[in-house]
């Protein structure tokens, strides 16, 4: 076989599957607009290229020797047109074996978030897919929201009694890089996986607490406060706190809340669970 392709391969995703695909004896090609990070990060264990989904004149060297690709979609990245040109780059280069893409639970019933189009300009293109569709990553609590709980104790996030099914961004990593192993196993096919349980945000300001030795608080908050705070206070971009903000719409409706085997089935392990996650990434929030 040829090389795997691993786009966003520095982000909480992709260098783990990265780190998976060289484990199961993959070459791979891993791309960014950060080539210096990817070069101190991988050193000598893959081919490193700058890649720009914005930026046709970027997809040749990434491509090159390539017949599997992991697409993730940048976050500022809002509208699923930015991709398109590359999905239509894949098809005219032909020989492309699996494409796996990182989209959303229950993405296929919703054209709302981006990743519905995304899926289907893949599928449109007539390439082998294998869709994977994560719940929330765990790595949200460690990451983005991580600002109010080292801070101030608060987990700000517009979801009221919502349950959602956490999942480790390594287990989806992992899970990803298995595919990207063995394509001719996993063509055309979507893979909803979840962490084990499905938890509200009032457990996991309990289990943070427990962990950490202070008061943790839930603050629920109504969707119009927190895209005003995400922009105005945090400064995030509009468009990423427009795409969030959709996903957490998402939530309160009950689509994060679906608990699924499939990653049992396809690794023969369980999932992480967020009390593991806590207890691996304490540092995050002291």
């Amino acid at each position: 076989m040829g090389k795997i392709l691993i786009t966003g391969a520095s982000g909480n995703v992709g260098r783990y599957v990265a780190q998976y695909a060289l484990e199961n004896g993959q070459e791979i090609t891993v791309a960014g607009t950060n080539p210096d990070r990817l070069t101190k990060m991988f050193k000598d264990r893959a081919e490193i290229v700058y890649f720009d989904f914005t930026d046709s004149a970027t997809f040749h060297d990434a491509l090159k020797d390539v017949d599997r690709v992991f697409i993730m979609r940048p976050p500022h990245l809002g509208k699923p047109e930015d991709l398109k040109p590359f999905i239509e780059a894949l098809k005219a280069k032909g020989g492309i074996k699996l494409v796996s893409f990182l989209s959303l639970i229950g993405v296929e019933n919703n054209p709302f978030p981006p990743h519905h189009k995304i899926e289907k300009y893949i599928e449109q293109g007539n390439l082998p897919y294998c869709h994977i569709r994560p719940s929330f990553f765990m790595q949200n609590i460690s990451g983005v929201h991580a600002f109010e709980i080292k801070y101030f104790n608060r987990i700000i996030v517009p979801v009221k009694k919502s349950l959602t099914s956490f999942i480790d961004a390594e287990d989806i990593g992992e899970i990803t890089a298995k595919v990207l192993s063995e394509p001719e196993k996993h063509q055309n096919k979507g893979y909803s996986i979840t962490g084990a349980e499905a938890i509200d945000y009032w457990q996991v300001a309990d289990i943070l607490s427990k962990e950490l030795g202070r008061e943790i608080i839930y603050t629920n908050p109504k969707p119009s406060f927190t895209q005003k705070y995400w922009i105005e206070i945090r400064g995030m971009e509009k468009e990423y706190c427009t795409v969030m903000g959709i996903l957490y719409l998402m939530t309160r409706l009950g689509t994060a809340n679906k608990v699924t085997s499939v990653f049992e089935q396809i690794m023969g392990k369980k999932p992480r669970s967020f009390q593991q996650f806590v207890e691996k990434n304490i540092a995050s929030w002291q």
